[in-house]
């Protein structure tokens, strides 16, 4: 007989590893179908969402041919495709495993929704336990990391996923089976055409999956996102709107965060909670997540993370059946309910990374599904009791609530070298272009790319396009693994949102900073230029790190106009480093401004020196610009694929 509860255990290790496949689907669609931005925005996403149109067709299949036989084998392919994929070289056999594992465990979500009219337990304890994971990995996937590690505990998420699946029954539960030569036993009543388990109240809960799984890998339940909102914590009056390393992961916050949410979404809610306070703490967490200020953030998460746990309990609203038939027309809406969901996530990851391209504000996307997530609650029947009853709802929460600080004790930062005692003469400068950390083929390669950083000996490193917990990327913090790798400590400024923009880091003391958005002028993605200051030994040098924006078919003559007039200001007469990834070439009116305003091009006894794209380097767009003054030489532009640029290095004569 099989345990009562293993199939909330088989549906929450089912979204682990849904979820697990979709941090890998998202990024290659995006750098390997999409080539970075290279695609036409309606053709990724037209891409993107035909796999989740094509999933439409799932609940039907369930029907004709019983959700057993249909789950299993789905969920053998989905283990399959997310097994492989630790082992595939990137490139376009990534691509289509992450396809074919994609619409596997969608269709593996219908056929479980045909049979599981209370999902709410699965789907809040599977979220959970998916975010202190992947927490506990620092936020790299062990599908990235490979090697024993990755590939045993890969196959132990797999192994227990279809264990748990075929032991509830064929991993879904419903038709309870009776003994052999029993009377079979009489057809359970209907419930009333209004009563909860119908209509919308028995689908209500499944169709919230897409939007919850994207709230919580967004904001709610986003362990890059506890980081980024940590460093920015330990800002101070000189660091205005900049993150600053922080001693380790901040642990309380992340833990308030998972045990709020999963006590919230396992406890039947008053009706003055689920009907109006939860409902406006999710819509309230969103909205400051999308007013793009970086110090609300642990707010936004805390918020986010205890009204959406509460909202879906307030859907948790069909009572336990005695017998749940596996093609009832119920079953069937509950399975066309969850593919919905999920494609209105495709639907907002589309809307929300296109907005990149196409130039228009993206903020209202995690509010409109924040939105869709209180009006379920809102509208929904006063609910029954918790689904999931007793000593295993609160193990779950204490369990994986107690988890979430251990993340911040394994992966406490590495202690940073010491910086050199003695004043130095020159320093090293290496500004390189990250991609997020993935490569041109489409993984994401931290070790080669700080292997790459290390190889050129930098004192100072200027880093672009840092990514610290997009979902779209996969939810890492990029620039967190970075700085332990390199044992650096950082500074970051957000660009094109809280999570987003560039960063510096450095042997040497940091004693100031300060952080200026940059007009768009037309252009999609949001810039900005992060100046900082280093103590070199008792003489300073003022930093500048930026990524130029440039509007469509133009120049980014009026963003280098900004920068060169805020570094000038900033260095204030003190030597002057800046670089980055500029997207313009020597010569032209952007370049132009730089050198007009007094700056030195410091690449210049190394030109040409195309550095994009990183494996046929045609365009020289990623330069180095130093005060008159600073003497320059050692020039150096390694290969690599790390990342679709190459990075540039130069040595800086001091005065």
């Amino acid at each position: 007989m099989r345990h009562r509860h293993l199939p909330t255990v088989a549906l929450a290790l089912g979204v682990v590893v849904l979820l697990d496949l979709l941090r890998v689907w998202l990024p290659s669609v995006i750098t390997i179908f999409g080539r970075a931005a290279e695609t036409p925005a309606e053709l990724l996403g037209a891409f993107a969402l035909g796999w989740f149109l094509l999933a439409l067709a799932a609940p039907a299949l369930v029907r004709r041919l019983g959700a057993g036989p249909v789950g299993l084998l789905a969920a053998g392919v989905l283990a399959v495709a997310r097994l492989a994929l630790t082992a595939a070289p990137g490139g376009r056999p990534q691509l289509w495993l992450a396809c074919a594992g994609l619409l596997a465990g969608l269709v593996w979500l219908a056929a479980t929704a045909g049979t599981v009219d209370r999902p709410v337990p699965g789907l809040a304890i599977g979220l959970a336990v998916a975010a202190v994971g992947h927490a506990l990995l620092a936020t790299e996937d062990l599908v990235w990391r490979g090697g024993v590690l990755g590939w045993a505990l890969s196959a132990l998420l797999v192994l227990a996923f279809l264990a748990a699946s075929a032991g509830s029954g064929g991993g879904f539960p419903g038709r309870r089976r009776r003994p052999p030569g029993s009377a079979a036993p009489e057809a359970p009543t209907p419930p009333a055409p209004d009563g909860p388990g119908t209509g919308p109240a028995g689908a209500r809960s499944w169709l919230l999956a897409g939007p919850a799984m994207l709230l919580a890998g967004q904001l709610a339940l986003a362990p890059a996102l506890w980081t980024a909102a940590g460093s920015y914590r330990h800002g101070s009056a000189d660091f205005p709107g900049l993150g600053l390393p922080p001693d380790g992961l901040p642990v309380v916050f992340p833990a308030y965060a998972v045990g709020l949410f999963l006590a919230a979404a396992l406890t039947r809610p008053p009706a003055w909670l689920g009907r109006a306070v939860w409902p406006a703490a999710v819509l309230v967490g969103a909205g400051l997540f999308a007013a793009d200020r970086p110090g609300w953030l642990g707010a936004a998460y805390l918020l986010a993370a205890v009204g959406l746990g509460g909202c879906l309990a307030r859907t948790d609203d069909a009572p336990p059946s005695a017998v749940v038939p596996e093609r009832d027309a119920g079953g069937t809406r509950r399975g066309y309910a969850a593919v919905v969901g999920m494609l209105l996530f495709a639907v907002a990851s589309v809307a929300y990374y296109a907005a990149y391209d196409l130039g228009y504000p993206n903020g209202w996307v995690p509010v409109a599904v924040a939105g869709l997530v209180a009006a379920a609650a809102v509208t929904g029947p006063a609910p029954g009791g918790p689904a999931l009853r007793g000593w295993p709802r609160w193990i779950a929460v204490l369990v994986l609530t107690l988890l979430t600080p251990v993340a911040g004790v394994v992966h406490r930062p590495a202690h940073p070298v010491p910086p050199p005692t003695a004043r130095p003469a020159a320093v090293r400068v290496t500004a390189y272009n990250i991609r997020m950390g993935f490569g041109l083929d489409g993984r994401l390669d931290l070790d080669e790319v700080a292997r790459v950083i290390r190889g050129t000996y930098p004192d100072v490193v200027l880093l672009s396009e840092v990514d610290r917990g997009w979902l779209l990327n996969g939810g890492h913090d990029t620039l967190g693994l970075l700085a332990r790798r390199l044992r650096m400590p950082y500074v970051f400024a957000p660009a094109a949102d809280p999570v987003w923009g560039d960063a510096v880091l450095s042997r040497y003391p940091v004693r100031s900073g300060r952080s200026r958005p940059l007009a768009g002028h037309g252009a999609p993605t949001g810039a900005q230029a992060l100046g900082v200051t280093l103590d070199l030994g008792g003489r300073e040098l003022a930093v500048i790190a930026t990524h130029l924006q440039p509007p469509p078919g133009q120049g980014p003559v009026a963003q280098a106009r900004e920068v060169a007039a805020f570094a000038t200001g900033y260095a204030a007469g003190r030597p002057l480093v800046l670089a980055g990834d500029l997207n313009t070439e020597p010569g032209d009116p952007a370049f132009v401004a730089f050198t007009a305003a007094g700056l030195v091009d410091a690449l210049a006894a190394a030109r040409p020196l195309p550095t994009s794209p990183a494996d046929d380097p045609r365009e020289q767009i990623d330069h180095v610009f130093v005060s008159s003054g600073l003497t320059t030489g050692d020039v150096a532009a390694p290969r690599s694929t790390a990342s679709d640029h190459l990075p540039v290095a130069v040595t800086v004569g001091l005065p």
